[in-house]
């Protein structure tokens, strides 16, 4: 039988990264993001492989979350695998030099989105006994580094609420499971430089990163052990990155 998975953030990074991957593997594909011109284009490509369908929304809108999900076309609207991926980092500052605005929109999204995503596709995987949630958190969720107090923050929270649901949610059936990469060559620096390329090109020199195509891999791995088998909680970083500020910078290894 085929699954349904749902994927926010699916227009960039590791969300796309991951549609993609899925599509292969014989799943259906419910693309959520704000972009619909890359929502088209990415259901445009992806359909010669599954069935897609899109939903444009902003996973602050707790209500826009929901008028979506409803409007599901019948043949996806049993969804089997939620992905957690919308998230984002605004600002690199210290906590006095901290813009409210940034705070805001990364707790809106990276916190409240995730619950307001999982609150509204939770029942029918309830009444199903079956589902499979990841959220994606970060190393950011597993230690603190300088400029980085509210981003850090928003991603103690994931960590904390994927503990939270997997204890909430023992013994209904529904597998919960965290995925925290490290640095990962995304979009992700240019949202938080606010469009500086230059500054956000800067983040990955003088090593190799993690790619989008490498935790997408992780992620695969995790929905497809045996239903006895949970990935609770999965860290992955590149080889040059031991922590946060500890990267090793001097050797630049094979490219992709």
């Amino acid at each position: 039988m085929t699954k349904t998975a749902f994927i926010t953030g699916a227009t960039s990074g590791i969300g796309m990264a991951t549609a993609k991957l899925l599509a292969t593997k014989n799943i259906q594909l419910v693309l959520c993001g704000r972009r619909t011109d890359r929502l088209e284009a990415l259901q445009q490509e992806l359909s010669a492989i599954t069935k897609v369908t899109t939903l444009a929304f902003d996973v602050r809108d707790k209500d826009a979350i929901n008028q979506a999900i409803a409007s599901l076309p019948q043949a996806f609207s049993t969804l089997d695998i939620l992905i957690n991926n919308a998230g984002n980092a605004h600002g690199l500052d210290f906590i006095q030099n901290g813009n409210s605005d940034d705070w805001d929109a990364m707790i809106d999204i990276n916190v409240k989105g995730l619950l307001y995503v999982t609150r509204a596709i939770l029942p029918a995987m309830l009444k199903r006994n079956s589902g499979h949630i990841i959220n994606i958190g970060s190393t950011a969720g597993k230690e603190v580094y300088p400029k980085g107090n509210v981003y850090c923050a928003s991603k103690h929270a994931v960590d904390a609420i994927s503990q939270g649901m997997r204890i909430d949610l023992n013994g209904t059936g529904i597998k919960v499971g965290a995925i925290n990469p490290g640095m990962v060559q995304t979009e992700f620096s240019e949202v938080r430089f606010k469009g500086d390329v230059n500054r956000a090109d800067t983040v990955y020199q003088g090593f190799t990163p993690l790619y989008p195509e490498d935790v997408a891999a992780v992620i695969w791995f995790a929905l497809s052990r045996p239903p006895h088998v949970n990935i609770a909680d999965l860290t992955v970083m590149c080889l040059d990155q031991a922590s946060s500020v500890v990267i090793n910078k001097q050797i630049v290894r094979s490219e992709k």
